[in-house]
């Protein structure tokens, strides 16, 4: 093999890249804590998965190099990241809101049932005669 060949894949970046871009996700893990301690509802989750997905397009461009790799494998990993976190998303406003649209699984399914009295919860069960 060529030395030419052997050294076509290898890119080496320089340190300051890889310290900023740890920078960056320091920072975005430190947005991430402080906006779990403000209330946004329902918003927390989804900002919080945003957040997420930012940090790893992050992690996938630039420690495991596919910016400057093949493109077409940099864009379809970042677009299959952003669909994937897009589902989710969309999945959770499903499920968050469903109380307000289905009255029934906005409550227990049997209202008197044993596990929601609060008796029942932490004593035993008396024998039957």
């Amino acid at each position: 093999m060529s030395e030419e060949k052997s050294h076509r894949g290898v890119h080496i970046l320089p340190l300051r890249i890889y310290l900023g871009v740890g920078a960056a996700l320091l920072v975005l893990t430190a947005i991430t804590v402080t906006i779990s301690f403000i209330h946004l509802g329902p918003f927390n989750l989804v900002v919080a998965l945003s957040i997420a997905t930012v940090k790893a397009i992050l992690v996938a461009l630039f420690f495991m190099h596919l910016l400057y790799d093949n493109k077409f494998y940099l864009l379809i990993f970042t677009f299959a990241l952003l669909i994937l976190g897009i589902f989710i998303i969309l999945t959770l406003f499903d499920t968050m809101r469903r109380g307000d649209i289905y009255l029934e699984v906005a409550k227990p399914i049997q209202e008197q049932s044993e596990i929601y009295s609060d008796s029942t919860r932490f004593s035993s069960p008396e024998p039957e005669h």
